[in-house]
């Protein structure tokens, strides 16, 4: 642009030289005498342009942390409360402690946690819903029971208030597992994906680099003795290493196996072994040979495991594992973080074991290779709340980049990383000596994670699965507790009706989640 308005200024001066050299020249032709050309007339130099004002500097775009807020602000005037429904116990923590008090300091909206035990979570934002009163104003809602939801009616569409306010690009950093199957229903967005519930292996690396133990299985195996990939390496391994450490108060491997988290465990051994849920008239096919074969290898495996076994949930599996007394097990990823042991004077976890493996934990994918996204979170808008706008923006604020990745990281709280920026945070990587690899393996189980069964009543579905995995404790043989879980699932859908279901089902289906790519 200068060297434009240059050029331009220089033309009237070059003009002005070349006419005063033609008339000098007519004169002496005229005058017939040999006159020395008189000099031309002095042309002043052209004034130098003057520079242009530095182009101002755009302004930063908003981070959506920030939009929301600037949005809040004027909505929160006079002191609005907004209601959410959070799950009962340490998770409530993060909008009791951290994100509710933060959120009233910045936008002067009061939050009101309305804490609800996971169990009864589903039946009260549907009495609510039904209700009408607007008691609820943003909701955690675990991504299984949206397709329910939202054909009832309970779940606000978000999609508008997405793009008013410029939601869409954060969206796309949320982990591809959670973002491509937790947030949508019919391609209407009714959650923001919250937390990466996704199960891990644990597994003692001081014994797997043990020399005799590393020499004793090679020549037993031919093999070195390495995290499993299979659940046929899984109990060779785990029977081995029972063999080997018994002696010393150490099962080769512990699981949780109460009906409950079971449920879970089945869901993704059972694809991962090749099972499809339904055949393609909607019957159901759990019993088939897959599933079998998943109910006979926890039988097998619980001969090497710590007796009790099949009673264990989520605290008394922990505790064995934390005490050192199991070389591997698989669960959720705050076990990776109460291993550790850096959180040990956290007051709200005085009921954790004090860890007695800090810096001795390896963390895989488990076998199969494609975990289980088990529950988790996403966090929506009630439809029938009285201050949408104001929820919403609470909730774009909670899950954007700049505040999840500060919850992600409290110590008291269980929300779990979920976004590819939570996996390489360096704030959390420097929480221990191997967070880094425990992030890295949660990065991994992002990319290939499975997403829990999604139907019209789920829970149906999932209590017949339970009643089941209670009967295989009880001593009944596994193609019996199977042909009925079949029959009760296709009772579920005659009650529904495989017209109605059937949809549901191969929209879930038809997820990258769904199923393991082959």
């Amino acid at each position: 642009m200068k060297q434009h308005l240059l050029r331009g200024r220089t033309m009237p001066a070059r003009g002005l030289l070349l006419t005063t050299l033609v008339a000098a020249a007519l004169a002496l032709t005229a005058c017939g005498k040999k006159e020395e050309a008189p000099k031309p007339a002095e042309v002043p130099a052209p004034a130098a342009a003057p520079a242009p004002a530095p182009a101002a500097t755009p302004a930063a775009p908003k981070s959506a942390a920030q939009v929301a807020v600037d949005a809040a602000k004027p909505l929160c005037e006079g002191g609005k409360t907004i209601t959410i429904v959070w799950e009962a116990g340490l998770q409530s923590l993060d909008p009791k402690n951290f994100s509710g008090p933060k959120w009233e300091k910045e936008t002067g909206c009061k939050v009101s946690v309305i804490e609800v035990p996971t169990a009864e979570m589903f039946t009260k934002i549907m009495q609510e819903f039904r209700a009408g009163t607007g008691a609820y104003d943003a909701l955690n809602v675990i991504p299984a029971w949206m397709p329910d939801l939202a054909q009832a009616g309970a779940l606000e569409p978000l999609d508008a208030l997405v793009d008013k306010y410029g939601y869409r690009d954060e969206l796309k950093t949320i982990a591809a597992t959670y973002r491509d199957n937790q947030m949508t229903v019919g391609g209407k967005i009714y959650g923001f994906p919250d937390d990466g519930d996704v199960f891990i292996m644990y597994y003692r690396k001081d014994l797997f680099a043990r020399e005799d133990l590393q020499k004793a299985y090679k020549e037993k195996y031919n093999a070195d003795l390495a995290p499993p990939k299979t659940w046929d390496e899984f109990a060779q391994i785990g029977s081995f290493l029972t063999e080997k450490l018994k002696g010393e108060g150490i099962y080769g491997a512990s699981m949780f196996r109460e009906p409950g988290y079971g449920n879970f465990m089945f869901q993704e051994r059972f694809r991962n072994e090749g099972g499809k849920f339904f055949d393609a008239n909607m019957k159901a096919t759990v019993n088939g040979p897959e599933g079998v074969k998943v109910l006979k290898g926890w039988l097998a495996e619980n001969k090497f495991m710590p007796k009790g076994v099949e009673k264990f949930g989520f605290v008394e599996n922990l505790a064995v594992f934390l005490k050192g007394e199991s070389a591997m097990t698989i669960s959720w990823p705050p076990y990776g973080r109460f291993a550790a042991g850096y959180l040990a004077n956290e007051k709200a976890l005085d009921w954790v074991p004090k860890s007695q493996i800090g810096g001795k934990v390896g963390y895989a994918l488990p076998p199969g290779g494609h975990p289980e996204l088990a529950a988790g979170f996403a966090l929506s808008v009630a439809s029938t709340s009285k201050n949408k706008e104001a929820a919403y923006l609470f909730i774009q604020w909670l899950n954007s980049e700049e505040i999840s990745n500060e919850r992600v990281q409290l110590p008291y709280a269980l929300r779990d990383p979920f976004r590819d920026s939570h996996f390489t945070n360096p704030g959390y990587v420097a929480l221990w000596p191997d967070a880094k690899d425990y992030l890295a393996a949660l990065g991994q189980a992002a990319q290939t994670g499975l997403l829990d069964l999604s139907l019209i009543q789920t829970d149906k579905y999932e209590e017949a699965l339970r009643q089941g995995i209670s009967k295989l404790w009880a001593g009944e043989d596994p193609q019996k507790i199977l042909d009925k879980v079949a029959a009760d699932w296709d009772a579920v859908t005659q009650q529904v009706g495989v017209d109605k279901q059937k949809p549901v089902y191969e929209a879930w289906a038809a997820k990258s989640g769904a199923y393991p790519k082959k």
